[in-house]
């Protein structure tokens, strides 16, 4: 299988890699800044689960130069996304399907009216992830997941295709025929873990220590529950459960990219998950007040 990974940040530096060491035959399509860094450092992976490095890399910049793509792996941030569509669509007019693991949902309608229903897979991932100095990916977590899946009957083929390459890579990934409820349930989850550490501008653990800034946190899952079941997907009681859950579980000092990037002074994803919430929720006439006050407390930060 041909991959095409969009960028080569974290993710797509990481899963890219993993796939590589399985055996695919992966293209990383990416700016000049980063060609040059890939050209001299090469791709290195430090990880939990064992490290690689690929010196011999195919890195591209211009996406004309790419032949027989098979499936184009999309991991930019939110905001990115706008400028990818003409080369997704290039490589989609070349026999491409296109797996975006952006987190929230509305990129989904996006890319389907864009691209076509057709091209678009569902896709998310779980990982802690980051580029150190030299651009290698440093991967920190002892989660590694990818769960994706068919959003329409002619993407069976090219599912199954990855499923088998990626059950000989170092990674957890998951089929799921039922992907568009998995990325509902990201959602919730990543709306409130990254709303109310952005928004403290702390790791989860002293966010626990306070009942009431936790309650938080919980009420926009409750949010978030009944805005996906608005567009009838079913988010049941225990998914919301088992989402308070990971926020228990998470390590005291665990947080969200989005309150990394606040500590960067980098551009925040608010409008593309908080952001898009509120735009559902207005088209159904529902009001998210919890999720509208982190909303607004965030954003004179989203573009620091």
């Amino acid at each position: 299988m041909h991959i095409v990974v969009l960028g080569a940040g974290a993710l797509g530096g990481y899963f890219g890699s993993r796939w590589e060491e399985a055996g695919a035959d992966v293209t990383y399509l990416v700016r000049e800044k980063r060609a040059k860094q890939l050209h001299e450092q090469g791709m290195k992976v430090n990880s939990t689960q064992g490290n690689y490095s690929v010196s011999d890399l195919r890195v591209v910049t211009d996406v004309h130069n790419i032949e027989n793509p098979g499936l184009v792996f999309v991991s930019v941030k939110g905001y990115h996304l706008t400028g990818t569509l003409e080369d997704l669509k290039v490589l989609v007019d070349k026999g491409a399907f296109v797996l975006p693991v952006l987190n929230g949902i509305e990129h989904i309608s996006v890319l389907q009216d864009y691209l076509g229903e057709e091209s678009v897979i569902g896709g998310l991932s779980f990982i802690v992830a980051t580029l150190n100095d030299d651009g290698h990916v440093e991967h920190s977590s002892e989660f590694h997941k990818l769960v994706f899946g068919p959003l329409n009957p002619k993407q069976s083929d090219i599912c199954q295709q990855l499923r088998e390459l990626s059950s000989k890579a170092k990674l957890e990934t998951i089929y799921s025929d039922s992907i568009l409820q998995e990325l509902w349930k990201k959602y919730l989850f990543i709306n409130a873990f990254s709303g109310i550490t952005t928004a403290t501008d702390l790791p989860i653990g002293p966010v626990r220590d306070n009942k009431d800034t936790l309650k938080v946190a919980e009420l926009i899952l409750n949010e978030m529950q009944q805005l996906a079941n608005s567009y009838n997907i079913e988010i049941t009681d225990e998914d919301v459960a088992g989402a308070k859950s990971n926020l228990q579980n998470f390590g005291y000092d665990a947080t969200s990219s989005m309150h990394q990037d606040r500590r960067k002074g980098q551009t925040l994803e608010l409008d593309h998950l908080h952001g898009g919430a509120l735009r559902l929720a207005e088209a159904k006439g529902l009001k998210l007040p919890f999720t509208e006050a982190v909303h607004g407390i965030i954003k004179p930060f989203e573009g620091a």
